[in-house]
């Protein structure tokens, strides 16, 4: 007699990863809709089901063919806070995935969280700054925080927020201010980040020295930097922490390159600690730090100082790294160059 049987394996040509894909592109219009719902629950509760979706880049796709993120940019000025907390969430999900991105910048949403920087709930700002640091990483979304003006903005919320919304102020700083950096100049940037070089959290002064590092990148940003943050920055290559020694070395090779920086680092005693990195083979700031030294070398009392050390950095050049050995070589001729 034959028996009934239930087989265990899926039916043939069936990818059991397909199913969470096909219910998200058939949930998705509809939990659009619910977002414009008067019921301040079915908005919440779409916006929890959208927070689950969006993980998929697919469904991120589909999200921005369906229009979900005008939707979403109207509930960033929601008066409920956890509609806020869950919007700004599902937007800093959408910018992991690079069509997110893309959609974010075309429709116009780093604009749209201005008003999110003063948030009263740490949970929103926190996700808007995330956001912003992930778009600034993107030239266009860099050029979209810098025409919105956000940067005063920015770098007056880093006197008063938390440690960790702070360092993702500064690496959003540090991205913005590679392209354009007049208007941070012109609101006493360098001031504000030299203060954050003291701060007690490793990543905080490395990242302030790395925003430094991006001012020097711009002619008007190197002689601000090199007439005011240069002895701290100097200070910072004894760091006991390597990140913060190799941040604050790279800041000084843009920094003196100014004729008042080079003066500022050889008047802070830049000379000795930048040997001790040069020396420390594990050091991650060898080749700024030998830079750094190749223009000190350039002033006749640098040269001086350093004609008794090329012992040090002919060590240098048996690096595995080819750049710290062409660094070494060029340091070594112009400390023995004789006129």
């Amino acid at each position: 007699m034959a028996h009934a049987r239930i087989s265990a394996n899926l039916p043939p040509n069936m990818d059991p990863t397909k199913a969470p894909l096909a219910f998200g592109r058939r949930a998705l219009p509809k939990l659009s809709q619910e977002l414009c719902s008067s019921e301040l629950l079915t908005q919440q509760r779409a916006l929890m089901a959208l927070c689950e979706l969006l993980h998929d880049p697919e469904n991120v796709y589909q999200a921005m063919e369906i229009g979900l993120l005008d939707n979403l940019k109207t509930l960033l000025v929601h008066q409920d806070s956890t509609v806020r907390q869950k919007t700004t969430q599902i937007l800093s999900i959408m910018a992991t995935h690079n069509v997110g991105r893309q959609g974010l910048i075309s429709n116009g949403v780093i604009p749209a969280l201005t008003e999110l920087l003063d948030d009263p709930v740490d949970t929103c700002r926190k996700h808007t700054h995330q956001i912003l640091e992930i778009m600034a990483k993107l030239p266009e979304g860099a050029a979209d925080i810098l025409h919105a003006a956000l940067i005063p903005s920015l770098l007056l919320r880093l006197k008063t927020e938390s440690d960790e919304i702070q360092e993702l102020i500064l690496d959003t700083l540090s991205n913005c201010l590679r392209l354009e950096a007049v208007e941070a100049l012109a609101t006493g940037a360098v001031t504000v980040l030299k203060e954050k070089l003291t701060h007690p959290s490793v990543a905080i002064r490395s990242k302030a020295a790395w925003a430094l590092l991006a001012f020097g990148t711009h002619p008007e940003g190197r002689s601000l930097v090199g007439g005011e943050a240069v002895p701290v920055l100097v200070s910072l290559l004894e760091d006991p922490d390597p990140e913060v020694q190799a941040s604050a070395a790279g800041a000084l090779m843009f920094a003196t390159v100014t004729p008042q920086g080079r003066f500022s680092a050889l008047g802070a005693g830049a000379i000795p600690p930048l040997l001790k990195l040069v020396a420390e083979e594990s050091s991650r700031a060898r080749l700024s730090t030998l830079k750094v030294l190749t223009i000190l070398a350039e002033l006749p009392e640098g040269r001086k100082t350093l004609l008794d050390h090329t012992a040090t950095l002919e060590r240098c050049l048996s690096d595995p790294c080819e750049a710290v050995k062409r660094a070494a070589t060029t340091a070594i001729g112009v400390i023995r160059w004789k006129p």
